[in-house]
This record gives structure tokens, C-alpha cells and sequence, in this order.
């Protein structure tokens, strides 16, 4: 077991972080945006950025290639469903696709919205971490949460 600190400041002792959040063991800050029968949508509202989404595994595998066929199916259609909610009720014309292998977590994507604040940190893939890190730091207050959680609601109505 690990000892967790959530982004709302809360501990909470688990195997596998990303298995309490997808089987409904921990409820991430604003709640589940979408779910299938594979797959699991939140925000990780440490990053205060609104339209941020995390598409996580329900299964416990890190890599695209341990994804079934059915998986894989469902993985494409909900990822381009939260696309589509993004850009009609957010008006997020375009995003950063982050997935990577090395992680401790399930296989999950990130999908982060690119603002025109965030021009102040580049315009490639490279300027994301530095964003992220940014949001983290300097925008985790009430005003910034409120909005994530807005957006929260907005895409959760938007999907379900």
C-alpha cells in the first residue's frame, strides 16, 4: 500500500491510485467526466487548466499494445467524443495527445488544451511541461478551481 496525497490535500492509502480512482474508490475533485465499459475520464485538478482531461484504463496495463480489440475501439471513440465536447462546448481549437509508457499508472491519456496564455512558454510540445508546471504552481487558487470545475461540468453534460 502507498500513501497518496491528493491534489485536494486529502490521504488516502491505496494499491494503485489509477485502480481507486477507475473502480470509484477515490472520486477525483469534480467527479467522473465520462466512463465506458473499458475506460475512465477526470481531471486531475492539481493542474488548474479548464478542458484538461485524463482518459485512463479501467484495466490495469500501461502500454497501447495490451489494449484487446474491443478495448482499442472504445478507447478511439471515446477519445474523439471528448475531442469533439472540447472544441463544441469549451471552444478549444486545439490540444496537446500525451501518453507514456514509463509510468507507475494505468495506460492514460492526456489530452491538454492549448490557450493563448501558454504562447509565453513556447509553441511546441516541449513548452507543455513548463505550462503544466505553471498551472500547478501559480494558478491553484479558488478562481482558477472554480473554472476547471465549470468546465468539468460542462464537458460531463456534454458526454453523458
Amino acid at each position: 500500500m502507498r500513501k497518496i496525497t491528493l491534489s485536494n490535500g486529502k490521504i488516502v492509502e491505496v494499491e494503485c491510485l489509477s485502480c481507486a480512482i477507475t473502480s470509484g474508490l477515490v472520486k477525483p475533485d469534480g467527479g467522473v467526466i465520462v466512463e465506458t465499459q473499458y475506460f475512465h475520464a477526470h481531471q486531475d485538478v492539481a493542474y488548474p487548466i479548464e478542458g484538461l482531461v485524463i482518459l485512463a484504463s479501467k484495466r490495469h496495463i500501461t502500454c497501447l499494445d495490451e489494449l484487446t480489440d474491443e478495448e482499442k475501439n472504445d478507447y478511439i471513440n471515446i477519445l474523439s467524443r471528448i475531442r469533439k465536447a472540447q472544441r463544441e462546448a469549451l471552444g478549444i481549437e486545439y490540444v496537446y495527445y500525451f501518453y507514456n509508457e514509463d509510468t507507475t499508472h494505468h495506460f492514460h491519456t492526456w489530452l491538454v488544451p492549448r490557450y493563448e496564455w501558454m504562447y509565453e512558454f513556447g509553441r511546441s510540445v516541449e513548452s507543455v511541461r513548463p505550462v503544466l508546471l505553471h498551472a500547478r504552481n501559480k494558478m491553484n487558487d479558488i478562481y482558477n478551481r472554480k473554472k476547471v470545475i465549470q468546465a468539468i461540468d460542462t464537458l460531463t453534460d456534454e458526454l453523458n
